[in-house]
């Protein structure tokens, strides 16, 4: 329990900037207007773009919001803030999802963009799922980024898991090829491959994914396996974009957003859910092993709107 709340006070203290941006800015607009006027609804509009949210995520989020408070017959500014808490946490909260497994190995494909964060973030699931109980595996399958070889194998003696790697200039399939087989010898039960990030070349890329999904559906059939990208938070609206893309290339079962701390565009995680229909398994909101935890809605939105917490 300690250990999550003080993830949520890093969560809380990582969104201060997208707060500032966003929620004391709402807060301010509720004081200066006692009614939900079109005066009211323009302005809020305004600050919602501002934080990085699409105009048809925004138009969207205004008409519900007038929806809701048209429900509880009422016209009073106040209850704005309460009802935006509300929607986003309707919004960003994923389903459960039944489970398909087939046997006990599950495997995650983490793509991104170099410089999102995706080798360091792979570590850090990699610890994160290793203290949660699981046997955990590491595949350096990035073997086109300098260095990126190296990196993640730092990241598995801190997170004390194996790493399964052929060096820079491999190829990548072949290495995730090895890493399953090993997966499967070792008794695994997560298989974390960090890939290539070469969204200049796209058709390159592409390639590259769909050799390594031919091997993964030869060689691991029965394993659960979903692609994750990982998106840097700072970059706002390009996240959205390097989504789309990403999602055209290979269709993505979740998004890690990471940098969350550094950000003030951390509204751009609500086009991302509501728009691509992506949902969001990890957020980041700092540097050490343990800054990245999977994400829960309701703790976001607190964090964004704390004042409100009490109310809801």
């Amino acid at each position: 329990m300690e250990k999550k709340n003080g993830f949520f006070n890093k969560l809380f203290g990582g969104l201060e900037k997208t707060r500032q941006q966003l929620t004391d800015r709402i807060s301010a607009l509720v004081s200066g207007h006692s009614e939900l006027d079109e005066e009211f609804y323009e302005e809020l509009e305004e600050i919602l773009i501002l934080s990085d949210m699409s105009f048809e995520t925004v138009e969207a989020l205004i008409e519900e919001v007038k929806k809701r408070a048209r429900k509880m017959g009422t016209k009073e500014s106040r209850v704005a803030e309460t009802l935006l808490r509300e929607i986003l946490i309707d919004w960003l909260t994923d389903p459960p999802k039944e489970s398909e497994l087939k046997s006990k190995l599950h495997i995650l494909l983490v793509v991104g963009v170099n410089g999102a964060g995706k080798t360091t973030t792979c570590g850090k699931i990699a610890a994160l799922e290793k203290n949660n109980g699981l046997q955990v595996m590491l595949a350096a399958a990035d073997t086109f980024r300098a260095a990126a070889v190296e990196q993640l194998m730092i990241w598995g003696e801190r997170a004390e898991v194996p790493v399964i790697s052929q060096g820079q200039g491999a190829d990548p399939a072949a290495v995730v090829f090895d890493a399953i087989q090993a997966a499967k010898s070792r008794d695994v039960d997560l298989l974390i491959c960090d890939t290539a990030g070469r969204l200049h070349n796209k058709k390159n890329l592409m390639l590259e994914l769909e050799k390594i999904h031919r091997v993964l559906k030869r060689e691991a059939a029965d394993a659960s396996i979903e692609v994750l990208l990982v998106l840097d938070a700072t970059t706002g609206q390009n996240a959205v974009h390097q989504a789309k893309t990403f999602h055209a290339i290979t269709p993505l079962d979740g998004i890690i957003l990471t940098k969350l701390d550094g950000s003030s565009k951390g509204g751009v995680i609500v086009p991302i859910v509501k728009d691509l229909q992506i949902p969001i398994q990890f957020i980041g909101v700092g540097e050490g092993i343990d800054d990245l935890q999977e994400f829960n809605a309701e703790k976001f939105v607190d964090a964004l709107f704390p004042q409100t917490v009490d109310k809801a």
